[in-house]
């Protein structure tokens, strides 16, 4: 009986270890972000970025009218400058978008007609 509840004991102090260790993890450090905070991916939502540390792993909340926007990942700077939809991009339309940043740039435009070209529908996040 002592035995068994000295491995009890050991087992639990593993596993709180493990949990531990698991908080202390890059996972546990992965933040989710709203873009636009509360307005959502609206127009006017370019600087929205700025101040803002983002990190590789954390998530991009798109929140917005499917029936008027959508949110569309480019990998190329040309195509982000130029509003480029490019042929095999990404491009979710739900209105609930969650997206996980990549370390380095990412890049995101509203691939409707004229809200890119604004200049103010699209959105450059750099991650660490």
């Amino acid at each position: 009986m002592f035995h068994q509840g000295r491995g009890n004991a050991i087992f639990t102090a593993a596993l709180v270890l493990c949990v531990v260790a698991l908080f202390n993890g890059e996972a546990a450090e992965a933040a989710s972000f709203i873009v636009g905070d509360a307005k959502g991916w609206v127009f006017n939502v370019n600087d929205w970025p700025n101040g803002k540390s983002f990190k590789a792993g954390d998530t991009l909340v798109f929140n917005y009218n499917p029936k008027i926007h959508n949110v569309v990942v480019v990998k190329e700077s040309s195509d982000f400058n130029s509003c480029k939809v490019p042929a095999g991009a990404t491009v979710f339309t739900s209105g609930k978008d969650q997206v996980a940043l990549v370390r380095g740039q990412n890049l995101f435009i509203c691939g409707t007609p004229g809200h890119c070209q604004s200049g103010l529908m699209k959105i450059n996040v750099t991650a660490a």
